[in-house]
C-alpha cells in the first residue's frame, strides 16, 4: 500500500448487504460478468465482516478493518492507524497517524468524496450525517436510495461527474455505498411484485442489476491514473435462513461477506 497511495486513484465500493453465498453463486454461473472479469480467478474472497449492520460496518472499515479472510491465522492489513500493539500492521501496510483512513489519506494529497446509499448516509438527520461527514465532500439524494429502481446507476452518473472535475494532479479517494441490494429489492426481479417481497432470488436479481452498471464506474476511475479498487460487502441479510431473516444478528448469513481488490490500469478498466 506505500506504493499505491499517492501514485493511484483509490476506489472503495461497499455492496450495502451483499450476502457471500448469492455473490459466488452469480460469478460462478456468468451473471455478473462485468465483477467477475476483475475478481482474482473470477471469484469472490470469503471472509467475515466487521460488523452485522451498515454503521457499525462502516466504522470498522473506515477505522482501516476491511472484512477479515474467513480462515484462522493473523491476516496484514492494508490500512492502519498508528496504534500500539497492532498484531496485523504489516511492512506493507499503509499507516496513518489520523483517526479514521478517510483523513488519513486526505493528509496524504488525496481529495475525499463519498456517493451515499443507504440511510445511514443519508444526512437527513445527526446519524445520517456522521460517515458522510468524514468525507471532504459527500453526496445523496432519494435517487441514491433504497426506495429508488435506478439508485446504482445514478450513483454512478454522480461518481463519474466527481472524477471528471477533480484535479488532474490530486489523486482520489472516491467511496460508494451501494443501496441496491438492501431491501426493498424486489423491484430488480421482472415479474415480481411488492406483495411477493424479497427474497434470495430479488438479492440476485439486484446484484445483476448492479453489475450492469460497474463497467461505467470503473472506467471513470481509471481515467486519469492506475486505480486501485477495493469492492465488498459490509455486512449480508438472512431471507429466512434457520428462521432468521434481516441482519444485525449473528448468523454467518450476515457475517459472512464477498470481498475483492485489485488494479484497474488505463487500458484493462476499458
Amino acid at each position: 500500500m506505500n506504493r499505491i497511495v499517492g501514485s493511484h486513484d483509490i476506489l472503495l465500493v461497499t455492496l450495502d448487504t451483499l450476502r457471500y453465498d448469492v455473490a459466488a453463486e452469480l460469478a460462478a454461473a456468468g451473471r455478473i460478468p462485468n465483477l467477475a472479469r476483475h475478481l482474482p480467478g473470477g471469484r469472490w474472497e470469503k471472509r467475515h465482516a466487521p460488523g452485522s449492520f451498515t454503521y457499525a460496518s462502516h466504522q470498522a472499515i473506515f477505522a482501516g478493518f476491511l472484512p477479515t479472510p474467513a480462515e484462522p491465522g493473523r491476516h496484514p492489513r492494508l490500512f492502519a492507524a498508528d496504534f500500539a500493539g497492532s498484531e496485523t500492521t504489516a511492512d506493507g501496510t499503509f499507516v496513518y497517524d489520523t483517526p479514521d483512513l478517510v483523513s488519513g489519506l486526505a493528509k496524504a494529497g488525496y481529495r475525499t468524496a463519498c456517493v451515499g446509499g443507504v440511510g445511514f448516509f443519508n444526512k437527513q438527520g445527526a446519524l445520517g450525517s456522521v460517515l458522510p461527514g468524514l468525507f471532504e465532500e459527500s453526496h445523496w439524494e432519494p435517487e441514491f436510495g433504497v426506495t429508488s429502481p435506478t439508485s446504482f446507476e445514478s450513483q454512478v452518473t454522480r461518481a463519474e461527474e466527481i472524477a471528471a472535475r477533480t484535479a488532474p494532479e490530486q489523486p482520489l479517494f472516491l467511496f460508494v455505498n451501494v443501496s441496491a441490494l438492501h431491501q426493498p429489492n424486489w423491484f430488480h426481479l421482472p415479474g415480481a411484485s411488492k406483495e411477493d417481497g424479497d427474497s434470495r432470488a430479488t438479492h440476485a436479481a439486484a446484484l445483476e442489476y448492479v453489475d450492469r452498471h460497474m463497467g461505467r464506474l470503473f472506467t471513470a476511475m481509471s481515467r486519469r491514473r492506475p486505480c486501485l479498487a477495493l469492492v465488498c460487502s459490509d455486512h449480508g441479510t438472512a431471507y429466512g435462513d434457520d428462521g432468521w431473516t434481516g441482519h444485525r444478528i449473528g448468523h454467518a448469513s450476515v457475517w459472512t461477506v464477498p470481498y475483492a481488490h485489485f488494479l484497474l490500469d488505463q487500458e484493462a478498466a476499458r
